[in-house]
């Protein structure tokens, strides 16, 4: 392994959240909600805010960048419920989108390359990283990944295809897991035929893999949906590029691969072009009882249909058998749909230990809070 150190002046930023920037754009008042529940601004004024993660005991939130090239650490340091500093533990880094907690190390996935950054906690104002691992494609399209540590102590690093539709080497499209303790690091593939995903999450009772994945474009408004899907075993194909939602077939691929039924079909279509990114189940005690073990989704919304859609946090509810039961719309407000205005993309969700829920926003550049009064 190769170690680095981040040869940069690292700033301690303190900030408020009632200050200027974003807030200007921020319109809470729109927001739409069950009855009981609240959102507020958490954090403001970080650029592009994309994947989230924490530390053992939530103290600390890791933030991941895609345009803006930075990795964050966010903390709410006098215990008010809103975040108040700031501190930047990377610049210049090529999308480092997916960050992941485990054992005291941040890990940062880049296009190509997973870094580490050891104690992070007690060296939040002196970071160095090291790369773990550096033999990823450099192909940028679809080249930004999520990464989560799974059940199994592997980390898990999705190579979404590196393009709209086409046929290509094996590893992209697919979700891989290495283990980062292995001198000699060689990715694994989990899951195939998948395009691209940016969020998965493990059942909190059977262990077993779920993911959002992003359907293909430039085949009309309504098709094809994406996609929400279930892998409880290593092995299984999703379709892509041959059969996409399921049951639809790729006018330019399709007749390349097999019928439909070899494929695995999605748990739950989501709604064309919407965008699926972060998704977590809930295990907290502070929502109603009916939102345990449930998947909240943050959808990012369309950017090439006629009729915007997505632009929210979705709440899958499933049965105890791992069924898709329905998918309701949690909270909305971010697209005015009569004058198709927008002022901001929810991108990833996380449960706060008191059972409250983040939600990052890389249009609005901030972080909500949304909590159940009971």
């Amino acid at each position: 392994m190769i170690r680095h150190s981040i040869a940069l002046i690292l700033l301690l930023i303190s900030f408020s959240c009632t200050g200027q920037s974003t807030s200007s754009i921020i319109q809470l008042e729109t927001i739409q909600l069950p009855d009981g529940f609240e959102i507020e601004v958490w954090a403001e004024d970080i650029p592009d805010a994309r994947s989230l993660a924490m530390n053992e005991d939530g103290s600390i939130i890791f933030v991941g960048n895609r345009q803006g090239k930075n990795v964050y650490a966010i903390q709410d340091s006098n215990g008010d419920g809103k975040a108040d500093k700031k501190y930047t533990l990377a610049t210049g880094l090529r999308m480092p989108n997916g960050v992941a907690f485990r054992d005291g190390d941040l890990y940062v996935a880049e296009v190509s390359r997973i870094l580490r950054f050891r104690d992070i906690v007690s060296n939040l104002d002196k970071p160095n990283y090291e790369v773990v691992f550096d033999q990823y494609p450099d192909k940028a399209h679809h080249g930004w990944k999520f990464i989560a540590f799974g059940p199994d102590g592997m980390l898990y690093v999705p190579v979404g295809a590196p393009c709209n539709i086409c046929e290509s080497e094996e590893i992209f499209a697919s979700i891989t897991r290495i283990d980062v303790r292995a001198n000699n690091i060689q990715p694994e593939i989990f899951a195939n035929g998948v395009r691209n995903t940016v969020g998965f999450d493990w059942h909190p009772q059977s262990g077993e893999l779920w993911f959002t994945d992003n359907g293909r474009d430039m085949m009309g408004d309504d098709i094809p949906d994406c996609e929400l899907n279930h892998a409880p075993e290593k092995g299984m194909h999703f379709g892509y590029p041959y059969w996409h939602a399921g049951d639809v077939k790729d006018p330019e691929f399709g007749n390349k691969g097999k019928g439909k039924d070899a494929y695995i079909a999605p748990a739950a279509k989501l709604g064309p072009h919407v965008a699926p990114l972060g998704m977590r189940f809930y295990t907290g005690q502070q929502f109603p009882d009916r939102f345990q073990n449930n998947i909240f989704i943050a959808k990012h919304g369309s950017w090439n249909r006629s009729k915007k859609i997505g632009y929210q946090v979705t709440n899958v509810v499933l049965d105890a058998s791992q069924r898709v039961v329905r998918e309701e719309v949690f909270a909305e407000g971010w697209l005015n749909h009569d004058t198709q205005d927008v002022w901001g993309r929810p991108v990833d969700v996380l449960q706060l230990p008191d059972g409250s829920l983040l939600v990052s926003d890389d249009m609005a550049n901030c972080i909500y809070r949304i909590s159940y009064r009971n």
